[in-house]
């Protein structure tokens, strides 16, 4: 109903607006004629009084008559002349007018019908706020989720490694406490690509763990969770970065990932402040900073928010292009990429004990053990005077399978 009001006022305005127009085009062609017959009945009356005063002779004063009584007589015809043309001018000017009315109104709703969606109602903020609840709370679970998709036929995975992982899956069915076992078999379930076994021993470790487990170990299960579900994040991937998130308030990857979540359920701008966060904190060449810089301007607008992205600080610029689109198929892509961009980072500019000790897990994740064993033993040499910092160091090898602990 708002809507309507509203382009029935536009409607109006415009309408007025041209009937003002045609208005001043009237009374442009002022009554002139009526005005001369008044000034030449005036001039008469100062002959007589001229006359009377001695200051024209009764022959001038008879011809001066006869001029301006001539005048008198042409002006009064045309003063009759521009009065019924006026009438007549009225009467068009209404009429276009009204014609004009017409066509703004049906043009307008023509206009509407051919380009708009009339049949959609309106949608206040209310409305599409508690679509938003909706949406988050009634989405599908991971299991479900995962029942969907498609099946796709894999590569042929090394024979080595498969044989591995099915010996560590028959270890672990017959020791199901076995924290070592299940962090080998997380690993290499993930290397094969099986990330929805993956996931199920990670959440195992998480368990096995207790009061011992880290927000590396949250954000794994979370990211074997995205993968098995090409991208989507189910409320069990939300759970594992909502506890992430209350360990660790600042972790980049959590907050990427929360703000990736609001936009999946229906509040872009939501989205849109975690990653303006983010990208203005940076560093710039954090994984997350390029896909982030490659949706911020979009989701500003979304928002309803003028906003000018900072300049870019760092080498990763030209990465940007390569990260626009974040598609479902390209999650373990991206996450791949995101891991070498760190990677890069902490061997050019260094980097927290925390970022290390992400990166090792990371590594770990993806299955790329030799590379999680070399960057460990680098950051044991790095932080080797800070025993807080190789606690962290050591506890990331330890769930990357890098230690027998």
């Amino acid at each position: 109903m708002e809507f309507w009001l509203i382009a029935g006022l536009l409607a109006v305005v415009v309408t007025a607006l041209l009937g003002r127009s045609l208005m001043r085009g009237q009374d442009t062609e002022l009554d002139a004629a009526p005005y001369d017959v008044q000034v030449y009945r005036d001039q008469l009356a100062e002959v007589d009084r001229d006359l009377a005063r001695g200051v024209l002779s009764e022959s001038d004063a008879e011809r001066t008559r006869t001029e301006v009584s001539r005048r008198l007589l042409a002006a009064d015809s045309a003063a009759s002349t521009h009065a019924a043309k006026g009438a007549q001018t009225g009467v068009a000017t209404w009429g276009g007018l009204t014609l004009a009315a017409i066509l703004v109104t049906a043009g307008g709703l023509g206009l509407y019908g051919y380009l708009g969606q009339p049949q959609m109602g309106d949608m206040p903020l209310s409305e599409r706020l508690e679509d938003a609840r909706a949406s988050a709370s009634d989405r599908l679970s991971q299991a479900d989720f995962e029942a969907q998709i498609p099946a796709d036929n894999p590569p042929e995975p090394d024979p080595d490694l498969l044989n591995l992982v099915e010996q560590l899956r028959d270890v672990v069915k017959s020791r199901p406490d076995d924290l070592r076992g299940f962090q080998l078999l997380a690993r290499n379930e993930a290397a094969l690509g099986n990330y929805t076994r993956a996931h199920v021993a990670q959440s195992r470790i998480i368990e096995l763990k207790g009061d011992a487990v880290t927000t590396n170990d949250y954000l794994a299960l979370a990211d074997y969770y995205m993968i098995a579900a090409q991208g989507y994040i189910s409320p069990e991937a939300e759970a594992a970065l909502a506890e992430a998130s209350r360990r660790e308030p600042q972790n980049g990857f959590a907050r990427y990932y929360t703000g990736l979540l609001m936009m999946q359920t229906g509040r872009p701008d939501l989205t849109f402040r975690f990653w303006r966060s983010l990208l203005e904190e940076g560093p710039e060449n954090a994984p997350w900073i390029a896909p982030i810089r490659a949706n911020i301007e979009d989701l500003a607008w979304i928002a309803g928010v003028r906003y000018d992205p900072p300049a870019p600080r760092g080498p990763s610029v030209a990465d940007i292009e390569a990260a626009e689109s974040l598609t479902a198929q390209d999650r373990a892509a991206m996450i791949e990429g995101m891991v070498s961009s760190l990677s890069d980072r902490l061997a050019t500019e260094g980097g927290s004990a925390e970022e290390w000790a992400q990166l090792i897990t990371a590594l770990g994740v993806l299955g790329r053990t030799g590379d999680a064993r070399d960057i460990w033993t680098e950051a044991l040499d790095i932080f080797k005077a800070a025993p807080d910092s190789l606690s962290l160091i050591n506890t990331a090898a330890a769930n990357a399978g890098l230690t027998d602990n």
